[in-house]
């Protein structure tokens, strides 16, 4: 300290402290001359008693006026020193550093000041306390003062034209430092943030590409600043990193994609486009370095698909289509669970869109990786299945590929049929609104054929007549209008010639019991009309409900359609097809004649020439045992049901014994009887047990004998 004060007069350093600029800066140039001379006669020692004396009694004094004069002669002993200054620093810096947060605005912009000074005399040498001073800089960027504001930025440039031309800079060192302020949400901070993040990728040397990772999410975290400068400023260094991405050999994808999959849900429009254009850019780029993080992709891709920005669904559909382009090896971390998985969970997306890309991946997944996924058939099938509600018709065709796809094993294909009537079981609102999509698609994508088979031996053991009654009539509406069952039609035509169609008439023989007017629709198909006319004739008084009458309403206007355009055609041979007649003379009789499908019958009837009737015929077929009529044709041969003709005799007819089937078909209508008196007593139970409830509440309450019953009045006796 004397050293010091020997060394620099009185005057000076009373006008150091003084409160007029002028006086301060006048005797900081004092100071420099004299630091300048000790320099030059090498008396270090000195010097440093003056930088000493400059901090303990200037820089860290209480009062603002010494501290500001402390602040201007430590520049000037530094501008003193020129070339020697650097063996000074540690104990010049850090009294400046620490007057960056002093409470005085003015002293806080002499600090800037001083360190400008400073860093302009000493440069490279500089860089040792660049993370403090970088600290520093970030906060005084954010100065409530405007002249603190402007002194730190002129510093701040200053200071990255020093580090742009030093080889001392540690990136390592400053990237901590970085990652540490980049969720920090101060305009001017991130101003500050995003203008040393693109000084420092400008410097060839500095490999800023390289940890792009550490302080990515925060640049796209500014994408959705209030300001549109900040945004900009973010958007382009995002820009310039992505092109570098592209021309890079060497590009740390997983860590960026983990990133990117967040912001891909970001709430923010440019934040999810941006996130999504850089996410194409790596499916495109990033070949087997993202093969571990698909699954998470995808994740952010399809709900992306339907972004109510149109950019965004662009760009989102070209990276799924990409994506699914790829076809990797589970054996090198492709996951297909957590792909199946996220497919799975995308199936409850509000959004069609997403739905459908959804299940395009579930069947692509399939085709490529079939083993695989059936491993996780328990994990998605349920999900499947509950889509076949979706309200999209498109949804529902595109669950049915997957199912059929499933299908294609035995074991899986009866699994989903049994599924399948559980769910129409438990959701008759599915049955109803979807039931016929989705058995004519299943026919389509299965065989017909074998749908129809399996539906018909489960619905043949089926406990809940009720369903089943409602589900062969449904099933018997799609087989007698769909076209796509229109091979399972011509077959069933031919069920008295050929053994593949007596098989399939057989097969649904068995459940079609289920629903009386089913089986007659079976039967006309078949061209078993002698077996239809006893089928009618069956028919008891329970049977004949409204819920019958309607269903007969609705087979009268199906024998109109172009479907049974044979059968009409087969009126014009009444000779010939003579059971044909009686059945549908059988169903006039049942139907109301004020009704539109008597009126119907009637005047299709009434259209047959009368001069083909031939009356013994009739009369033949009118009484006694059905089948046991047989014409006598020329040749020996015998005819059993209308129009065919075979050479054996008695109640089975190319295999089919219509004895056995009408005893199978009265016992299930029995069971169906039985059920509906069932029924009926538990509705007049319940409806008494109702009324007597009723009754109880309404009648006034009886007294018991006890209440009614009055003791006599005690008189006294006359002594």
């Amino acid at each position: 300290m004397a050293d010091a004060l020997s060394s620099i007069p009185a005057a000076v350093l009373r006008n150091l402290a003084d409160k007029l600029y002028e006086k301060r800066k006048n005797a900081a140039l004092e100071i420099e001359n004299i630091v300048k001379q000790l320099a030059a006669n090498g008396d270090h020692d000195k010097i440093a008693a003056v930088i000493n004396l400059l901090t303990t009694e200037y820089t860290y004094s209480p009062q603002a006026n010494h501290r500001k004069g402390g602040l201007i002669g430590l520049a000037a002993a530094t501008v003193g020193l020129t070339s020697e200054a650097a063996q000074h620093l540690e104990q010049i810096v850090p009294p400046v550093l620490n007057s960056f947060s002093d409470q005085d605005s003015r002293v806080r912009y002499y600090a800037c000041e001083a360190l400008y000074n400073i860093a302009k005399v000493v440069r490279g040498d500089f860089i040792v306390f660049f993370n403090q001073i970088f600290d520093a800089l970030c906060k005084l960027s954010a100065d409530s003062d405007a002249n603190v504001q402007s002194a730190a930025h002129l510093l701040d440039r200053l200071v990255k034209d020093i580090v742009t031309e030093s080889d001392q800079f540690s990136i390592e060192e400053f990237i901590p430092l970085l990652r540490e302020r980049m969720n920090v949400l101060n305009p001017y901070v991130r101003q500050f943030l995003v203008g040393w993040i693109t000084v420092l990728d400008s410097v060839p040397d500095i490999d800023m590409l390289g940890f792009l990772p550490d302080f990515l999410d925060g640049l796209f975290n500014m994408l959705s600043d209030s300001s549109h400068e900040i945004r900009q400023q973010a958007d382009s260094a995002l820009s310039e990193f992505l092109q570098e991405i592209k021309n890079s050999p060497s590009v740390d994808y997983g860590r960026m994609a983990e990133i990117l999959v967040q912001r891909a849900g970001s709430s923010d429009e440019f934040t999810r486009l941006t996130a999504i254009t850089w996410i194409n850019e790596f499916v495109k780029l990033g070949g087997d370095q993202l093969v571990p993080y698909y699954a998470d992709i995808l994740g952010a891709i399809l709900p992306c698909i339907s972004d109510k920005e149109e950019k965004i669904r662009v760009v989102a559909r070209e990276t799924n289509e990409e994506l699914r382009a790829i076809k990797a090896d589970p054996a090198e971390a492709f996951d297909v669970e957590a792909i199946l998985s996220i497919a799975r969970r995308q199936l409850s997306s509000e959004w069609e869109a997403t739905r459908i890309e959804a299940l395009h991946w579930i069947s692509t997944l399939l085709n490529n990786y079939r083993t695989e996924v059936l491993q996780f058939l328990n994990d998605i099938f349920d999900t499947l299945l509950k889509a076949l509600s979706d309200s999209s018709d498109e949804v529902v065709l595109l669950v049915l590929d997957v199912h059929a796809c499933i299908a294609k094993d035995l074991q899986h294909f009866r699994q989903l049929v049994v599924f399948l009537v559980h769910n129409f079981r438990v959701d008759n609102t599915l049955l109803e609104k979807r039931g016929a999509l989705i058995i004519r698609r299943l026919c389509v994508l299965l065989n017909a054929e074998r749908v129809y088979r399996e539906l018909s031996t489960i619905l043949e053991g089926e406990s809940d007549l009720d369903f089943a009654l409602i589900m062969v009539q449904a099933l018997n509406l799609i087989l007698l209008t769909s076209s796509e069952l229109s091979e399972i039609r011509v077959l069933l035509k031919q069920s008295l010639v050929n053994p593949a169609g007596k098989d399939l008439y057989v097969s649904l023989y068995a459940s079609w019991c289920h629903s009386p007017m089913a089986i007659i629709s079976l039967c006309f198909l078949a061209q078993t009309y002698q077996h239809a006319s006893v089928v009618i004739q069956s028919l008891v008084e329970e049977d004949i409900n409204v819920k019958f009458l309607v269903q007969l309403d609705k087979l009268i206007r199906l024998l109109e359609t172009p479907v049974f355009a044979y059968l009409r055609l087969q009126l014009l041979e009444p000779g010939r097809y003579t059971w044909l007649f009686k059945a549908l003379y059988g169903l006039l009789m049942l139907l109301p004649q004020q009704s539109a499908a008597f009126k119907i019958l009637q005047t299709r009837l009434k259209a047959v020439p009368s001069y083909s009737f031939n009356g013994e015929q009739l009369k033949k077929i009118s009484s006694g045992n059905p089948y046991q009529f047989l014409h006598h044709m020329s040749g020996g041969s015998q005819i059993t049901e209308d129009g065919d003709v075979f050479m054996d005799s008695g109640n089975s007819h190319n295999g089919i014994n219509f004895v056995a089937r009408l005893q199978q078909f009265q016992q299930m209508q029995q069971q169906h009887r039985e059920h509906f008196r069932t029924q009926a007593r538990t509705r007049r139970n319940s409806t008494s047990l109702l009324k007597e409830e009723a009754q109880k509440q309404e009648e006034p309450r009886r007294p018991h004998l006890s209440e009614l019953y009055v003791p006599p009045r005690s008189s006294k006796r006359a002594s």
